[in-house]
C-alpha cells in the first residue's frame, strides 16, 4: 500500500437501517469519497442481505477504498424483503448497536487507514457515542427536514404542557389536532397536527415518542449537525435552531450536490434496497410533457385495502396517464397489493404500475407533471430539485410537517384528505394538472428548483458549506 493511501482520512458512515436514511447517507459518502476519503459504509446484516437481493453481490463489493461492513440490529433473524417494523427497530438499534459498532471500529482501526471520523445518522446516536469513546470527530447528518427536527425538539415541551400523551382516542376526532401552536421557534402557521406524528399517542411510554424526542435532543449535544437542506428553503427554522445547537452545516440537497460527481465512478454503488425497474423511464419517454401523474408513497408507508382502492379508482377516473410505484407490502398486514381486474382493464393504455424505480430520474423526466407523495424528506427534496409540484398524503413522522410547509410556506402542494376518497383524488389531480392553482404551484416549484440549483452550484451556499464541513469538522483544519 502506498504512503499516500495510508494517510487518507477514513470516514465510517452509519445510517439508520431504513431506505429513507440509507439514501442520503450514501449520497454523502460518495461525495466524501470523491473528496479523497476512504469510506466504510455500515449496513445492518438484514439490509446487507436486501442489497444483495436487489443489486447482486457487486452492490456490496464497493471499490478498493469504499467498503461495506455490517453490524447486527438486535432483532430476530428475518429474510423478508420489506422494511422492518419501525418501533421495534428503533428500540433495538438504540439498545443493541453500540457494542457491535465499537467492535467494528476497533477492527477497522487495526487496518490502514485507521478511522479518522464517524458520520452518523441523526437517529443513530450510538455512532456518536462510539466516536466519543475513541476520541475521534463525529458528525450527525439529520436526514430529514430542519422543520421536522424542530418539531421533534418540541416533544419535551408538549409533555411539560400536559398536551401529550392524550387522555383517550377522542383527540383524533374532537378537533384537538387543529389547535394552533404559536410558540414553536421559527415555525409559523403550525397546528398540533403538523408536529411529527408520534405525538398522537395515549401511551406515556410510547417507543416512538420517546425515541425521536430523545434522539433529536441528543443531536443538540453532538459536536456538529449537518442538514440535507439549503439555507433559503428553511431559513427561519434554521435560524431558530442555531442558538440552541452545536455548529450547523446546511449541505443539501445532497441529491443535487451529487451532480458534481463523475457518473461512471460510482455506477456499482447503489443505495436502493429494492430492485429498481428502469423500464418505467422508457415508458415515460413516450409521453407528452407534463402529462403523467407520478405516485409513490415511499419505502415505509402502509395503508388499508380500502384506501388503496380509493387511490386506484381516483387515478383511473381522472383519465390521466400515471406511473404508480406500488410496493408489495404497502397494504397493512398483507404481502401483496391486489387490485381488481376491472381496474387494470380501465387503465391498460395509460397506467404503469411497478414495485420500485429510480425516483430522481423519474421526477426529472419532462413527462412528469405532478407527484402524489407521502412527503418523506427525500421525496420532498427531490421534487423541489426537479421543479415538480406535489399532492401530499403524509403518513407518519415529520411527513406531516413537510406537508404543511409544502402547502403553505413553499406553496408547491395541496393535501389529500386523510380519509381518502376517489372523488377527492380525481378533483385534486384535475386542479393540479390543468387548473389555475396547479399552474401557480408549478411556477412556484420551478422557482424553488432554481434556488436549490443555485445553492449547490460551485460557489453556492451549500457547496461552500460542504467545503467548510470537510475542512473544519472532518479534517479539523484550522
Amino acid at each position: 500500500m502506498s504512503s499516500v493511501e495510508t494517510i487518507k482520512p477514513h470516514a465510517v458512515c452509519v445510517p439508520f437501517p431504513a431506505q429513507g436514511h440509507v439514501t442520503p447517507l450514501m449520497q454523502l459518502a460518495k461525495l466524501l469519497h470523491y473528496r479523497g476519503f476512504h469510506i466504510t459504509f455500515v449496513n445492518t446484516e438484514f439490509n446487507h442481505r436486501r442489497f444483495i437481493r436487489s443489486r447482486g453481490t457487486d452492490a456490496v463489493h464497493g471499490l478498493p477504498d469504499f467498503c461495506f461492513e455490517t453490524i447486527p440490529d438486535g432483532l430476530p433473524p428475518s429474510d423478508r424483503d420489506a422494511t422492518q417494523d419501525v418501533p421495534p427497530l428503533c428500540d433495538s438499534t438504540r439498545k443493541n448497536c453500540l457494542v457491535p459498532f465499537l467492535e467494528l471500529l476497533g477492527k477497522l482501526n487495526s487496518q490502514v487507514p485507521p478511522v479518522t471520523c464517524v458520520v452518523s445518522d441523526g437517529i443513530t446516536g450510538f455512532g456518536v457515542r462510539a466516536a466519543e469513546a475513541l476520541g475521534i470527530p463525529a458528525v450527525q447528518l439529520w436526514t430529514a427536514s430542519a422543520c421536522g427536527f424542530m418539531g421533534y425538539l418540541q416533544y419535551s415541551e408538549l409533555s411539560k404542557r400536559g398536551i401529550v400523551p392524550f387522555e383517550d382516542e377522542s383527540y383524533l376526532i374532537d378537533g384537538s389536532l387543529e389547535t394552533p401552536l404559536d410558540w414553536v421557534p421559527g415555525m409559523s402557521n403550525m397546528r398540533l397536527r403538523d408536529i411529527p406524528s408520534f405525538i398522537r399517542t395515549t401511551d406515556p411510554n410510547d417507543i416512538m415518542f420517546d425515541f425521536l424526542g430523545s434522539e433529536a435532543q441528543n443531536c443538540l449535544k453532538s459536536q456538529v449537525i449537518a442538514f440535507n437542506t439549503f439555507d433559503e428553503l428553511e431559513h427561519e427554522v434554521l435560524e431558530a435552531i442555531a442558538p440552541k445547537s452545536p455548529p450547523v452545516y446546511t449541505i443539501g440537497p445532497l441529491s443535487l450536490l451529487s451532480r458534481h460527481l463523475p457518473k461512471t465512478k460510482f455506477k456499482s454503488l447503489s443505495s436502493s434496497l429494492w430492485k429498481e425497474d428502469f423500464d418505467c423511464i422508457k415508458w415515460l419517454n413516450g409521453k407528452a410533457e407534463n402529462s403523467v401523474v407520478y405516485v409513490n408513497y415511499g419505502s415505509i408507508t402502509v395503508m388499508s385495502e380500502e384506501h388503496l382502492k380509493e387511490f386506484a379508482w381516483g387515478l383511473a377516473n381522472s383519465k390521466y396517464a400515471f406511473l404508480w410505484i406500488l410496493r408489495s407490502d404497502v397494504v397493512t398486514g398483507l404481502d401483496s397489493a391486489i387490485l381488481p381486474e376491472e381496474f387494470y382493464d380501465e387503465i391498460k393504455d395509460r397506467g404503469m404500475i411497478t414495485s420500485w424505480c429510480p425516483q430522481d430520474q423519474v421526477l426529472c423526466h419532462p413527462a412528469v407533471g405532478i407527484f402524489l407523495t407521502h412527503c418523506g424528506w427525500n421525496s420532498t427534496v427531490e421534487s423541489i430539485c426537479a421543479g415538480v409540484p406535489v399532492i401530499c398524503w403524509p403518513f407518519f413522522a415529520e411527513q406531516q410537517t413537510n406537508c404543511r410547509y409544502a402547502c403553505t410556506t413553499w406553496d408547491i402542494g395541496v393535501e389529500v384528505d386523510r380519509d381518502v376518497k376517489r372523488s377527492n383524488i380525481e378533483v385534486l389531480l384535475k386542479e393540479m394538472m390543468e387548473g389555475d392553482e396547479g399552474k401557480r404551484k408549478r411556477e412556484k416549484a420551478l422557482e424553488w428548483k432554481k434556488k436549490a440549483k443555485a445553492a449547490t452550484d460551485v460557489g453556492g451556499s451549500s457547496y461552500q458549506n460542504f467545503d467548510r464541513f470537510i475542512k473544519e469538522v472532518l479534517l479539523q483544519e484550522k
